[in-house]
């Protein structure tokens, strides 16, 4: 089989590196394409694009395969596969950075970082850049420096009928207005340029745990710490078990415990003052915050999330952490059967609040604080306690429904949230403005193995 115009590699099911072709991050997710177009740069992509519309094929577009829901791969189409594009160029001067749609957040923390820069990325180094970028993009640096779609500067993207166009502020402004927060409906974008902002290489980072019975003390207790928290401080509430990490004693791997994870993107000493009655507050189990290189903070969770793990994720926007949210976190937390299964709670607010709400199409923008509660079960264990532990996570998502902000984070949907749970993700003035921008430049859907957005 060939491709007219395409120099990457094609990979089908007869070839012996079909299977890893077709693995994503989710090995719960297991879909068999015809065909895997390993691009090696935008011509490339643009090529599989014409071709798979040319042959009626479905199209499954992979940047980094970490979202949950498996988009990334499909039955009997085609994946246009931009894993071989990792490159990122930084301009340390213009504080910026180009990076490939193929890129991992630890390809770009690793560039940066060589300069002393930064900019909002994900809190895991091996999720993809494109597909955290699309969707919003919430991390550690967001209270500071905003979500990553608030520095994104401009996109190269290829288009339904295999066209290469340039989204900026000035070129194709409403196609970069709906590429901010609107998740892969739109083209395929090769190139991210980003804003860059000073952070590190030394920040003041970190986790502190908590026994699982203090949970709701040092919710309440974090409620109001993060009320009147610098907009320098990201934290990041976890709630399941201690990690088998090696800097954590062994005797503690697995226990119940919650924790706060913290990052300050300032000066290290400022951050140790920052944190200073976080860490001092009831009896923690451990605390590891410390002055720590923030590319090392930014890939500290990679291995309690590897490739191949079986994952189902639920996720709601929290109206706030009243009394009643903390008490149904505290309750449910801890009711999985699999020790490593965990919920995760991120602190909003600070320069994400300030964008306009209609600026980019993100919408959680006054949200206080989401949730996403993860499912996590080993290959092996697909069994009753996968069944059990779906069960858990949709239970979860159900206790707090009466607490609900009324939107969603919809990086955080997973493949059984359907369209009535893309629809929350957006209000509806957003929604119709995306369905009219669907409709510009994919008529037909073409893109939509995705969080889809219909053509209006």
């Amino acid at each position: 089989m060939e491709i007219d115009g395409f120099r990457g590699r094609l990979v089908t099911e007869d070839d012996i590196g079909y299977d890893g072709a077709r693995a994503v991050w989710n090995g719960a997710v297991d879909r068999r394409p015809r065909l895997i177009a390993r691009c090696g740069g935008t011509a490339d992509v643009a090529a599989a694009v014409r071709f798979a519309r040319d042959q009626d094929l479905e199209i499954a577009v992979r940047g980094g395969g970490h979202n949950v829901a498996g988009t990334a791969v499909c039955d009997g189409g085609i994946v246009i596969d931009l894993s071989a594009m990792r490159a990122v160029w930084v301009d340390p001067v213009g504080r910026t950075a180009r990076v490939q749609g193929g890129a991992l957040w630890g390809d770009v923390d690793h560039e940066t970082q060589a300069h002393g820069l930064a900019t909002t990325g994900g809190i895991v180094g091996h999720t993809g850049v494109a597909g955290l970028t699309l969707g919003g993009g919430i991390g550690f640096l967001m209270r500071k420096y905003g979500l990553t779609v608030d520095n994104l500067v401009s996109a190269e993207v290829v288009t339904a009928d295999g066209g290469i166009v340039r989204a900026s502020a000035h070129e194709h402004p409403d196609l970069f207005w709906a590429l901010r927060g609107g998740g892969g409906n739109f083209g395929v974008v090769t190139t991210f340029q980003l804003t860059l902002h000073p952070v590190g290489p030394t920040v003041t980072a970190g986790p502190v745990f908590w026994a699982a019975e203090d949970t709701t003390e040092v919710l309440r207790f974090y409620r109001d710490f993060t009320a009147d928290a610098p907009e320098e401080l990201g934290t990041v509430v976890r709630l399941g078990t201690v990690p088998p990490l090696p800097v954590i004693p062994e005797d503690l791997h697995y226990r119940p415990a919650m924790a706060v994870a913290s990052c300050y993107a300032g000066a290290v000493d400022d951050g140790a003052h920052a944190v200073r009655a976080l860490r001092r507050f009831g009896t923690p189990l451990v605390d590891l915050i410390g002055p720590t290189p923030y590319a090392e903070h930014q890939g500290g969770l990679d291995d309690t999330v590897p490739h191949g793990w079986h994952y189902y994720w639920k996720a709601t926007d929290l109206a706030g952490l009243s009394d009643e949210v903390i008490d149904v976190v505290a309750e449910h937390a801890y009711r999985a059967r699999s020790p490593r299964t965990y919920a995760a709670m991120f602190h909003m607010g600070g320069a994400v609040a300030r964008v306009p709400g209609d600026a980019t199409a993100y919408a959680g923008r006054e949200v206080s604080h989401n949730i996403i509660i993860d499912a996590v079960w080993l290959p092996e264990e697909s069994g009753e306690l996968a069944g059990a532990e779906r069960a858990w996570a949709r239970g979860f998502l159900h206790a707090l429904a009466p607490h609900r902000a009324g939107g969603v984070y919809v990086n955080f949907l997973d493949a059984d949230d359907r369209a009535d749970r893309v629809r929350e993700a957006y209000p509806d003035h957003l929604y119709r403005r995306l369905a009219e921008v669907k409709a510009k430049y994919d008529p037909d859907n073409a893109f939509h193995h995705n969080k889809n957005i219909r053509p209006a």
